[in-house]
């Protein structure tokens, strides 16, 4: 077996996590996926797995040397689809990472038309509110909503959209509307821990105001932030991304439209040290382009 299948047997082991289910995307017998890893590491003297009854997982060599074969892997698919031109389209499997929410109301709505211009291109879209390790994850690009903790990651600013205070018409005809961010004081307020927690940011004008909103309730995600708010238990900040639908139909109401919040950014987020793939930078670009025709 040459060495780009060898590599390539290898880091379907590391991906699924077994012998058997890398032969299986392989389409060849368990023996022949153990011994490609066997000889693989025989030639680069090196353990590259650690074999246990809960399964496979890659050494620190085994992890370095994953990486590098999926790079070598990415360029090689590269190479083909630029010799058959554009036309030719993307191919292979391209791992992406969001948050539930977004992923939920503005990726997977729209996977359909980017699945239709590269029918050789399998889409894994993985979905969860905490920033997970792109290497050991095998991510090719995460759309995070920042701000961005970690300086060193490789990213592009792709899009950012208003933040709002939003509530129900049923809560606003029982608690009145707020006017200025003072008067939020006299309100019930869901606490989204990763979008702000309970300390919200004003500015009008040359105005700046923070304040320390009171709630009882404390979620962990959009999804639960979202659903406290149209069940009427209280106030909302987010962005529009996250009540867009709600926002249109007069489900929720924005209030204070005169005092702004720092807006929500929106990051691609690529594996550090290591080039973004053609595959990863056409699908941001489409992405980009989706979320800039929304109103």
């Amino acid at each position: 077996m040459d060495r780009l299948a060898a590599m390539e047997t290898f880091v379907y082991v590391v991906e699924t996590g077994s012998f058997s289910a890398a032969a299986r995307r392989l389409d060849i017998g368990q023996p022949a996926v153990s011994k490609t890893i066997a000889q693989l590491e025989t030639r680069l003297g090196v353990r590259l797995l650690l074999r246990s009854t809960r399964g496979l997982t890659p050494t620190e060599a085994g992890l370095a040397f994953f990486e590098r074969a999926r790079r070598a892997l990415e360029e090689a698919d590269e190479a083909d689809n630029a010799a058959r031109g554009v036309a030719g389209g993307l191919s292979g499997n391209l791992r992406v990472s969001t948050a539930v929410t977004f992923g939920r109301m503005h990726v997977v709505p729209h996977l359909g038309p980017f699945l239709d211009q590269h029918p050789q291109l399998n889409v894994d879209l993985l979905l969860d509110d905490q920033n997970i390790n792109l290497v050991e994850e095998g991510i090719d690009v995460a759309l995070r909503l920042g701000p961005l903790s970690d300086s060193g990651l490789t990213v592009r600013k792709i899009a950012e959209c208003r933040r709002v205070i939003v509530g129900t018409p049923a809560y606003f005809a029982s608690h009145g509307e707020p006017a200025c961010p003072a008067d939020l004081s006299r309100h019930r307020a869901v606490i989204y821990n990763r979008g702000g927690g309970a300390t919200w940011h004003f500015t009008k004008a040359d105005e700046e105001q923070s304040v320390t909103v009171n709630g009882r309730l404390r979620v962990s995600a959009a999804e639960g932030l979202r659903e406290a708010v149209l069940a009427h238990q209280g106030l909302g900040m987010g962005s529009e991304w996250m009540v867009a639908p709600e926002l249109a139909s007069g489900a929720v109401k924005a209030v204070m439209s005169d005092w702004v919040l720092p807006k929500q950014e929106l990051w691609a987020v690529f594996p550090t040290g290591r080039m973004a793939s053609a595959k990863a930078r056409v699908f941001v670009e489409y992405v980009q382009g989706m979320l800039m025709k929304k109103p």
